[in-house]
Parts: C-alpha cells; sequence; structure tokens
C-alpha cells in the first residue's frame, strides 16, 4: 500500500481533517505581532505543545492562510495503512 497525499485550500477540508485528529490551529510562540498571528502551525497531541506553540482561532489562521496564500498538504495514510498527522504548508 503506498502513500496519498492531497493539496487543498478548503478551509471545511482542513479544519476537518485537523479537527478529526485532534489538532488545533496554532503560531509559533513569539513571531506575531499585532493582529499578525505569526508563523502559522498545527499543533497534535505529542507534539511541539504548548512550550512552542500558541493555540489561535480558526478564523485568525485562516485569514493568515490566506492573505500568505498558502496551501495545506497532507496525508491520509501512512504506506502501511495506519492513520497519519503529516502535513504541510506550502505556496499556492
Amino acid at each position: 500500500m503506498s502513500s496519498e497525499s492531497t493539496t487543498t485550500t478548503d478551509h471545511d477540508e482542513i479544519r476537518s481533517w485537523v479537527e478529526e485528529h485532534d489538532g488545533k490551529p496554532a503560531s509559533v510562540r513569539d513571531t506575531a505581532g499585532g493582529d499578525d498571528p505569526g508563523v502559522l502551525r498545527i499543533d497534535f497531541p505529542g507534539g511541539a505543545g504548548t512550550d512552542e506553540l500558541e493555540h489561535i482561532g480558526w478564523d485568525a489562521w485562516f485569514e493568515k492562510f490566506d492573505e500568505s496564500k498558502l496551501a495545506f498538504l497532507y496525508q491520509k495514510q501512512k504506506a502501511d495503512g495506519s492513520d497519519s498527522t503529516f502535513f504541510k504548508l506550502v505556496s499556492r
């Protein structure tokens, strides 16, 4: 079995995939300034956590995502068929 990845800019698809994997929208701590949330990330259980990341709302996350002309590349499952939380923010 091979791994399969998908690239999307659809907010509902992104949010659904992230929440299915217990993730939360976040930014890298100390990169924000004013209304800018900073460098975007998704915080998954067992990941970098709140020491490095600050949780933000979906509205702020998607506003920065769209302003930065990003797309969300994610892996639906690993090559062995198990669930995956691999994702990457890429340029559109």
